[in-house]
């Protein structure tokens, strides 16, 4: 009892923390709440254009859901504090069923790690739309084994906030036996929210988040862009006012971009690959399912265009899950994926304008980071590569 006490106060110390920190920091931490996510909701409040139903967007059309809540908070006078109170009860229903009785060790242990991550990370892991798709994403995942079709659900809706949860979705169709009861819940959310959609008239735009990546640039934290950054092809740092962001342009840097998607599908084909044969080789899915999802969030952040310090929020998902189900063999990749928190965290908000200058120290954490990343993918796969058959556990997703 005193022991989960602990942890519930350093969960709330944590958030705290984080939420602290998005006011004290230079650089906007907080900035896509109050500059963008707000104007959205309002518009769609007082009888403007619905993002990804009026109009094309960027975000799957559920990630409105969250931002539309936070404006309805009227009892607070910032958007920005009502969006961390939102993210924070998100957080706080998921670390219960983390934490669960509290008699587990391994869960003990996860729920401490999660407050460590979110320490760590900043007020990123609490200012940006994936700050709703983490804790969903982790609930769906935890109740794989008993709940499929809740747990298809969850991990469908959450794809419906972010696409990165597709990724788990995968993991999950791979390694489980009981598939199909998760592709039905995935289903049924997704019918429910095409519908909705639909009948608002918004088909045109229903899909319009996939096609709106096709006129991105090569941003300046994604992986690909580090040799960039430093001079390769006399890459500069440009501003793309089209997507809001910090893009590398130089020579070469649309050949990357370009490339970059369809090597996406390749490593994450790949890794698909990879899991499932060790599957049908025998290998225990407790060795085989949180090293897969590992390393396809990890694949989506490796391989892609766009390079969000949010991003790394994604990895703690996977993570917490392989420390439930084998903290031995997490404790690696789990250590490996702070260090990416903290580096994150040094790099937004903390020196994101020396990065923007192209200073050398601000570079070489950011290099730092993206080179963890890069680290963990191969520790992902090298773990799945060599997980070693053995007889499968009941208790366990299938």
């Amino acid at each position: 009892m005193i022991a989960r006490i602990g942890l519930w106060t350093a969960f709330a110390t944590a958030h705290v923390w984080a939420i602290t920190l998005g006011w004290l920091w230079p650089n906007q931490p907080m900035g896509d709440t109050y500059l963008v996510y707000e104007p959205w909701a309002t518009s769609a409040l007082t009888g403007g254009d619905v993002m990804g139903v009026d109009a094309s967007w960027v975000y799957p059309p559920l990630a409105l859901a969250p931002m539309i809540a936070a404006k309805t908070f009227v009892w607070f006078s910032s958007y920005s504090l009502a969006w961390a109170v939102l993210v924070a009860a998100c957080d706080a229903v998921a670390f219960a069923f983390l934490l669960g009785r509290g008699t587990s060790r391994s869960r003990r242990i996860a729920a401490g790690y999660w407050i460590a991550f979110v320490a760590l990370l900043g007020p990123i892991a609490i200012f940006r739309i994936d700050a709703i798709s983490v804790p969903i994403a982790l609930v769906g995942l935890l109740l794989a084994a008993r709940h499929p079709v809740v747990a298809g659900a969850l991990v469908g809706a959450a794809t419906w906030i972010k696409v990165w949860p597709a990724a788990l979705v995968a993991t999950l169709v791979i390694a489980s036996r009981r598939r199909w009861r998760v592709v039905w819940g995935g289903a049924i959310v997704s019918l429910a929210i095409a519908a909705v959609v639909v009948a608002a008239g918004g088909s045109e735009n229903l899909f319009s988040f996939i096609a709106e990546q096709d006129g991105r640039g090569l941003q300046i934290e994604a992986v690909a862009a580090t040799p960039f950054l430093f001079g390769v092809g006399g890459a500069v740092v440009e501003y793309s006012y089209e997507i809001l962001t910090f893009q590398v342009a130089g020579a070469g840097t649309d050949a990357v971009s370009a490339a970059l998607t369809p090597l996406m599908a390749v490593v994450v084909l790949l890794v698909c690959a990879l899991g499932s044969w060790r599957l049908r080789g025998g290998s225990p899915v407790r060795l085989v399912l949180p090293p897969l999802a590992v390393a396809l969030v990890a694949a989506l952040i490796v391989t892609n265009k766009v390079g969000s310090p949010q991003f790394q929020s994604w990895l703690v998902v996977p993570i917490l899950l392989w420390i439930v189900w084998d903290r031995r063999r997490a404790a690696g990749p789990a250590a490996l994926v702070l260090v990416i928190a903290l580096l994150t965290h040094g790099v937004y908000p903390i020196l994101y304008q020396r990065v923007l200058e192209t200073q050398t120290p601000a570079l070489i954490v950011l290099a730092a980071r993206n080179l963890a990343v890069v680290a963990l993918l191969a520790w992902a796969v090298v773990a799945l590569w060599s997980a070693r058959v053995q007889a499968r556990s009941s208790t366990l997703v299938g």
